[in-house]
């Protein structure tokens, strides 16, 4: 039942499909397994549409599984909680390739495979018809499309792209989301539930917030009574971001000090001039895209949590994440262990965390189960 079907497991292809066409996926003793989508520039050469030989690949399949999909978080999130959720999650949600993000009026739509590029004009219709929303701004500039011999592409697909900054309410704050140039459809969604459940360990701490991005963490953990929070990044504009999401939310600026700086870089910085802090937040970007980088992508892990953990005060809290579909949760979990035990600290996970329920992750498909998360105290 797993949706994916690699070069290496055909035996012959018959006729000629073109990028994208729906084929027959038959087994070696010739029974029918369902209708999938061809890729012949990929090495994931098809994509599961159905298990259902019988299925047509046609409008009211689409309609189908986007209705399905906009239902399920209609019922896993609560509109009282947030006006941005993603609607659809590739192959969890059916739909390979497709990653659809709500932001108040406006969708942010990701098209990454063949199947669904062949079929994208009836598939932003849908969405835009289902969802009602104002605006659909595709940001399709994904390095993946290469390897499904597609280009790039960016920018308003449907309707109408609001004057203002689009501004989006989470659990009751609010951040500016820049949909056009930010990274990944504009906001990290996936960490929702994730950003509510460190509340409880800043309060009258002082906070390191590392790889801030637009300082969601940051806003949290100002807004819980942290006493300073510490936010570095690369990005000069997402700083600036981190700045303005605070003000936004009528915070104290005071308490909110920003880093253009290189992580890695700065943590060691930080060990030699002995600085500490009581809470530490990593939340890296993608180390490991699949288990091949997955060795590789563990040292820069076990680095990065070994200095955390050497800046941590005594009986400081770790918040560390990986999204990293290379890294398992045990593996993470182990590299993480190391890490202390290099440091030469004693830690306990308090909290095992994960992907909001708007990334859900098919049984068949463990893949989908990316974000891994620990909540440490030390």
């Amino acid at each position: 039942m797993h949706p994916w079907i690699f070069a290496s497991a055909i035996d012959e292809i018959s006729g000629t499909p073109e990028p994208g066409d729906p084929v027959t996926v038959v087994s070696a003793s010739g029974e029918e397994l369902g209708i999938a989508s061809y890729s012949p520039g990929s090495q994931i050469r098809a994509r599961m549409w159905s298990f259902n030989p019988e299925e047509k690949i046609d409008r009211k399949f689409f309609e189908r599984k986007i209705r399905s999909a906009i239902a399920l978080r209609k019922e896993v999130i609560p509109t009282e909680k947030t006006n941005a959720m993603r609607l659809v999650h590739g192959e969890s949600d059916g739909l390979p390739g497709l990653i659809v993000d709500r932001y108040a009026d406006m969708l942010v739509v990701q098209v990454s495979t063949a199947g669904i590029e062949a079929n994208r004009a009836v598939i932003f219709d849908i969405l835009m018809e289902e969802t009602g929303a104002a605006g659909l701004f595709e940001r399709s500039d994904l390095d993946v499309r290469q390897l499904e011999g597609l280009e790039e592409r960016k920018g308003l697909a449907a309707g109408i792209l609001a004057e203002e900054p689009l501004e989006i309410v989470e659990n009751g704050l609010k951040f500016q989301v820049d949909i056009e140039s930010g990274q990944k459809t504009g906001f990290f969604l996936d960490q929702r539930d994730n950003r509510e459940a460190i509340r409880p360990f800043v309060r009258d701490k002082s906070v390191l917030n590392c790889f801030c991005y637009t300082g969601a963490f940051t806003v949290y953990a100002l807004a819980s009574g942290a006493e300073r929070v510490l936010s570095i990044d690369t990005s000069e504009s997402a700083l600036q971001a981190v700045d303005r999401n605070i003000r936004l939310n009528k915070l104290s600026p005071e308490k909110s000090e920003v880093m253009n700086a290189d992580v890695f870089k700065i943590l060691r910085t930080f060990r030699d001039q002995a600085r500490k802090f009581d809470v530490i937040i990593l939340d890296p970007p993608k180390f490991a895209p699949t288990l091949a980088q997955a060795e590789k992508a563990a040292r820069g892990y076990k680095d990065i949590n070994l200095l955390a953990l050497k800046l941590l005060n005594p009986g400081g809290t770790l918040i560390t994440f990986s999204c990293s579909g290379g890294i398992s949760r045990d593996l993470f979990q182990k590299i993480v262990a190391s890490a202390a035990l290099d440091a030469r600290v004693e830690a306990k996970i308090v909290a095992q965390l994960s992907q909001a329920p708007d990334h859900p992750v098919n049984l068949h498909f463990p893949e989908g189960f990316y974000l891994k998360g620990l909540i440490c105290k030390v």
